[in-house]
């Protein structure tokens, strides 16, 4: 399975750039960490310190943690090609440079120290000048390095095909959509990449995938685990438009999974979603969408007691509704 759920990767560098192919969605406090226990085995508290990982504000400028390596994938391929708005980003990561001076500090002091509200400071991202370290209890904090070297054409190119790898079939405007830029710069990436795409046709209309991946998709469907609590904005159901009714066919259903506001994680059993879960200290609330077997509800609760979430005062248990 692309996105690892099927059987934990080992522990190492190799499984943490697969797991963290597309990036990890950190929006939410330990969301990162949650996503890499789903897919690796062993997987610690102290997993997002692991110096291979990095975090930066990645597409649409969420919280990502990525692999220290593929910085420029998921900051150059954003950046804009020429005109108002390219000066507006450079300009903000000069100035942000300029002001540290080679330190590291919290956003808030940061854009104070610009002339800017911190959250402002972000728009600098697509330079790939700017990392963050954010751990869901404090403000971020922010520094800057030197600039990547890969040209921010190739990087577009390459977070279009990490995509196509992780969330395809897609489309141009899909990507546009998850990676937060102009719906003309991914229809030009896509056609950049010509014949090392394929045309496929799904339920909810035409897409692409890799070349490389059409032997996968052909492949016989490979068992998924017993059960697995994916967070908030985690990979596997980080879908936009149509997509998300590949993986939720009921309307009412995705609208539990993809609110309005915060999104709950996901609850995944053998490979189906069958209900939300969020979580309150050590206590994690399910949310059902179908009645569940004995051995479903034991998987769940042991997958939500290997949680390696720090700071706990006691065990992580699972309440079911009444």
């Amino acid at each position: 399975m692309v996105g690892s759920l099927d059987v934990r990767l080992p522990a190492g560098e190799t499984s943490l750039g697969r797991a963290a192919w597309a990036g990890l969605q950190d929006s939410m406090p330990r969301a990162a960490l949650l996503s890499i226990h789903a897919r690796i085995d062993g997987t610690t508290p102290a997993a997002l310190d692991d110096p291979f990982l990095v975090q930066v504000w990645g597409p649409r400028y969420s919280t990502y943690v990525v692999a220290a390596r593929d910085v420029a994938v998921f900051t150059l391929a954003r950046l804009p090609d020429e005109g108002k708005a390219r000066r507006r980003v450079e300009d903000m990561a000069d100035r942000l440079d300029a002001f540290l001076a080679g330190r590291a500090l919290g956003d808030v002091e940061a854009g104070r120290g610009v002339g800017v509200n911190p959250s402002a400071l972000r728009y600098g991202a697509p330079t790939g000048r700017i990392l963050i370290r954010w751990d869901g209890a404090r403000q971020p904090t922010v520094w800057t390095v030197p600039p990547p070297a890969m040209e921010p054409v190739e990087a577009r190119h390459e977070l279009v095909r990490r995509y196509l790898h992780v969330f395809g079939p897609g489309r141009p405007e899909a990507f546009a959509e998850w990676a937060g830029i102009s719906a003309v710069s991914a229809h030009t990436a896509f056609a950049a990449l010509g014949s090392s795409l394929v045309p496929v046709r799904t339920p909810v209309g035409d897409g692409w995938i890799l070349a490389t991946d059409e032997a996968t998709f052909r492949a016989p469907p490979i068992p998924a685990a017993s059960a697995r609590l994916l967070p908030s904005g985690d990979t596997f159901f980080l879908l936009q438009g149509a997509d998300r009714e590949l993986l939720v066919p009921d309307a009412d259903r995705r609208a539990m999974l993809w609110t309005s506001r915060v999104w709950p994680g996901a609850v995944v059993v053998e490979g189906e979603v069958v209900g939300t879960w969020r979580r309150g200290q050590a206590v994690v609330s399910v949310e059902p969408w179908r009645k569940l077997t004995a051995g479903q509800r034991n998987a769940i609760e042991e997958e939500a007691a290997s949680m390696p979430l720090p700071g706990l005062a006691g065990p992580i248990r699972v309440r079911w509704p009444l």
